[in-house]
């Protein structure tokens, strides 16, 4: 079996600076031991074509249990149960009953609405720029961390008196487990019950109005806990480009040319978020999987029900699989990032995402053409997450 060499997630130098952490151990191994405080036994894989195949290995799974640990109350407990945490037949059925109000083909009609929303939230970053002193804002603040969760409203048919405190949520959301996301768990799921019992009383132009109306020839269909789990899970998996559209302003402007080049060639944007998720994808850490019986991954032994994990940024910077990986370059062939995963937990939304992203940058490179750093850009210590603490920018020249 393989020597497995362990990495300390934290270690400074992991915090630090963990898209490039596990690379060198990658070429020793590919699976590596992690250690933190309040972890047993625990191993991630660094290489492309292993994570693939632990990703889509049906004696993996995600534990069911991964959302109960947080402390809320009981009428809560049923809707903690999402789609990402069931495995099997269990997780085969829903799946297969919300996949077609997920297809590419309905996120990029929705792109229209998105570019509206992103126009208004960057008007309201102009807003905020414009009063302060020194001319800049928080384009996480104001823009990046609010477009998801007012997407996510339009989507499922929140009524605008209602969305100013689904913006805190989503805020919570964002901002990482915490005490912030548990006391805005009974918020959400007394929000999203809300907005399935509408969607069945005066069905609309939403999702949840046509999940509701989704029923397959045996007579399967959502339940109304099946609906408002749901939209629990949009909100909290529906944060991802929020941390990615901030992620990409920060590597777009540290790459000048590049940013050039998008601007110059707008219709190279699809294959720029490709290249931003595979560059500064927020998920560091997939959800853990879960062996149900003894599983080998490149030569080394996972025993029953340990652990294990793909280390994202590794992955998608394997020389194996991605010519010069250490260069971003938005003109690169897709080559297969685990961004969004794979396999059964593939991303169910990574669509809505993908189109998002490019609605919300293509309006920003728009709006802004002179958008600069207003200052360092500062990431949270998180070895799961790439996500910013602010994102100060100036809009215009000064003077």
């Amino acid at each position: 079996m393989t020597e497995v060499p362990q990495i300390d997630l934290t270690d400074p130098a992991v915090l630090g600076n963990p898209l490039t952490a596990f690379s060198p151990v990658r070429e020793e191994s590919p699976v590596v031991r992690l250690a933190a405080p309040g972890f047993g036994p625990f191993r991630a894989v660094t290489r492309h074509a292993e994570a693939r195949a632990m990703l889509s290995d049906p004696r993996l799974g995600t534990s069911a249990d991964s959302y109960l640990q947080f402390d809320v109350p009981e009428h809560c407990r049923p809707y903690m149960r999402t789609m990402s945490v069931l495995n099997g037949a269990e997780h085969s059925r829903l799946r297969r009953l919300v996949a077609p109000a997920f297809t590419p083909r309905k996120a990029a009609a929705f792109g229209p609405r998105m570019e509206r929303i992103a126009g208004r939230l960057l008007d309201e970053l102009a807003g905020h720029a414009a009063k302060a002193e020194d001319g800049a804002a928080d384009l996480l603040a104001h823009f990046a961390r609010p477009l998801p969760i007012e997407v996510i409203c339009e989507l499922v048919g929140i009524p605008a008196a209602d969305r100013p405190r689904w913006r805190e949520y989503g805020a919570a959301v964002a901002a990482g487990h915490g005490q912030g996301l548990r006391d805005a768990i009974p918020g959400i799921m007394e929000g999203a019950t809300a907005a399935v019992a509408r969607g069945i009383a005066e069905p609309g132009d939403d999702l949840v109005s046509d999940l509701a109306r989704v029923m397959e020839e045996d007579g399967d269909r959502l339940s109304e806990v099946e609906l408002a789990t749901m939209v629990w899970q949009l909100v909290l998996a529906g944060q991802t480009p929020a941390n990615l559209i901030a992620n990409a302003v920060v590597t777009l402007l540290g790459h000048p040319e590049q940013l050039a080049a998008l601007r110059a060639e707008p219709d190279l944007m699809p294959r720029a978020v490709e290249e931003l998720m595979r560059w500064c994808g927020p998920q560091l850490l997939t959800i853990p999987r879960f062996p149900t019986e003894d599983v080998e991954i490149g030569g080394v032994l996972i025993p029953k029900g340990e652990p294990v994990t793909a280390a994202i940024a590794a992955v998608n910077r394997d020389p194996r699989v991605f010519d010069d990986p250490g260069t971003f370059d938005i003109r690169r062939e897709p080559s297969g990032h685990l961004g969004f995963a794979r396999g059964p937990h593939f991303c169910i939304g990574a669509s809505l995402a993908r189109v998002q992203t490019g609605a919300a940058l293509g309006a920003l490179l728009r709006s802004f053409p002179d958008l600069a750093l207003a200052g360092d850009a500062a990431y949270t210590p998180d070895p799961g997450t790439l996500r910013l603490a602010s994102l100060p920018v100036t809009l215009r020249p000064n003077g």
